[in-house]
């Protein structure tokens, strides 16, 4: 009998980080031995402008930057399989939006 295959997706916009700690010790061990896998996203692959634009500055102003909400919406609606059931944050991609590939 063999064990199931759990999957890890994360989202980040530093993907060269993974495995990072997820590599070390028992959750390392495991991913060696295909007990788990991790699928690491660029979020800037869901970005539409030709410089990957993934934040802007707050709608109320002040210091900092904020993630953009149809990049993030894009990047999650692109994690998920093509046949899971759970509705997706943007109905369609716009026009120009990069298609991701599992890394």
């Amino acid at each position: 009998m063999s064990l199931p295959v759990f999957s890890a997706t994360v989202l980040t916009l530093y993907p060269e980080m993974f495995p990072g700690p997820l590599g070390a010790s028992l959750a390392g061990k495991a991913l060696a031995n295909g007990l788990w896998r991790l699928d690491v996203r660029d979020i800037r692959d869901a970005a539409t402008d030709r410089h990957r634009s993934v934040d802007d500055t707050p709608a109320g102003g002040g210091p900092g930057m904020v993630l953009r909400a149809d990049v993030l919406g894009r990047a999650v609606d692109a994690a998920l399989a093509p046949d899971d059931a759970r509705p997706r944050l943007l109905m369609s991609a716009p026009s120009g939006a990069r298609a991701w590939t599992s890394a």
